[in-house]
């Protein structure tokens, strides 16, 4: 019985790893972070703050700097390693965006990433890691089989039936599932709960650190409560988001029984996560200065949908229908 068992799990995950499906959703997830990564690099040269952030203070930075092992390999953080660092992060981060050269130009974005971020600690946040994480995933998926420049290169359009392995996605959709829970199971802090009245986003957006402008309106009769409101909102929505995964994995397979997968089939939960999920995002970053951390997050989002779904969605708003699916994987909106 025992062996029985662990051959079905065995062959559970051989039929889930050799999924493979059309690559819109990985398509989008790769031009996401290739805007990621060109924000990142692109506004510390254009606010002109290279020299000032990651060279060493003998060079002209504000403080002595390190550098992980390409950093010092290279030489530290000198002009002539930093530079050109940061410039070929961006180009890769360009040609990624474009879908040239494929996993290459993610292998270079994250490397290049990954040296500059670890030069100074007082420069970089948790969403360094992060679109670290999604460059590693783009090396090992194909992520340019559509919506590239290397697919109108070997097609002639833009779009491609050509299939492409799932699993990626699957990889995507629980790193955002890890990263939202964990981030409402770190949230320790009294102020998150109904404890400290759900006052954590006011309390935030009155630190000048953090806000865009004077933000003490916000203590106004009837403003303060919605920001409670939010407060709550943001807290129970990072706590339970791993439910996403599991509502995936509930419509995996609709004709399974059950009356729990009945119900998930019925009323998508998914979707009201991810509408919160967008206007959590977008108000952050039109109050606050939080980097390119919306946008990061935000790159996963697509690969919370089938590619099946995603083509639905594009018929949908524009009316035409999208280019002809090839053979279609098993599993209609899940994470295969």
């Amino acid at each position: 019985m025992g062996q029985a068992r662990a051959r079905g799990r065995w062959a559970w995950w051989v039929a889930l790893l050799s999924r493979r499906e059309t690559g819109e959703a990985l398509a989008l997830f790769r031009i996401f972070s290739g805007v990621a990564v060109i924000l990142n690099m692109g506004s510390a040269i254009g606010f002109d703050m290279v020299s000032f952030l990651w060279l060493d203070a003998e060079f002209g930075g504000y403080r002595d700097v390190g550098g992980n092992w390409l950093v010092q390999a290279l030489g530290g953080a000198r002009p002539e390693v930093v530079w050109p660092l940061v410039v070929s992060t961006l180009v890769a981060g360009v040609t990624l965006t474009l879908g040239v050269f494929g996993r290459v130009s993610a292998l270079v974005a994250a490397q290049g990433l990954l040296a500059v971020a670890s030069i100074n600690s007082h420069a970089k946040g948790s969403y360094d890691a992060l679109l670290v994480n999604s460059l590693w995933i783009l090396v090992l998926a194909d992520a340019t089989a559509t919506l590239s420049l290397a697919c109108r290169r070997r097609t002639g359009r833009w779009t491609s039936d050509a299939l492409v392995a799932s699993w990626p996605r699957i990889l995507a959709i629980t790193q955002i599932c890890v990263v939202y829970t964990s981030t409402g199971l770190h949230k320790l802090s009294m102020s998150w709960t109904p404890a400290g009245g759900f006052s954590a986003l006011y309390y935030i957006l009155q630190q000048p650190s953090w806000h865009r402008g004077d933000m003490t309106w916000l203590a106004w009769p009837g403003l303060y409560q919605l920001t409670q409101l939010a407060t709550a909102i943001t807290w129970v929505w990072e706590l339970t988001f791993w439910m996403v995964a599991v509502t995936l994995y509930l419509r995996d397979d609709p004709t399974r029984p059950g009356r729990l997968r009945a119900l998930v089939n019925r009323v998508d939960l998914r979707l009201a996560y991810v509408a919160v999920g967008v206007v959590l995002h977008s108000s952050v970053a039109a109050l606050m200065v939080v980097g390119p951390f919306w946008w990061i997050t935000l790159a996963y989002y697509p690969c919370l949908f089938h590619p099946q779904e995603l083509r639905a969605f594009f018929t949908w708003i524009t009316g035409r229908p999208a280019a002809r699916a090839g053979p279609a994987s098993s599993g209609s909106s899940a994470a295969g």
